[in-house]
């Protein structure tokens, strides 16, 4: 293999490389503001979970925690 044939083959690896970074970083921002997301949607869902429960309190009827039959 010629100098210039393997100097050609490093620099298009190097090529590939740069892409794959920007690509795993691109990856990393996305998983990284989806689990904000998950972490607000949990908040949010334990909120309306305690909620529910003072209104079941305070009404005096029980709200079951259970699926429905269809499901």
């Amino acid at each position: 293999m010629s100098a210039e044939a393997l100097f050609e083959r490093c620099t298009n690896i190097e090529i590939k490389l740069a892409y794959l970074e920007d690509f795993i970083k691109g990856l990393q921002n996305v998983v990284l503001e989806h689990e904000k997301r998950l972490d607000t949607l949990h908040a949010e869902n334990k909120a309306l979970r305690q909620k529910l429960d003072e209104i079941a309190e305070n009404s005096g009827t029980p709200m079951p925690h259970t699926r429905p039959p269809h499901y």
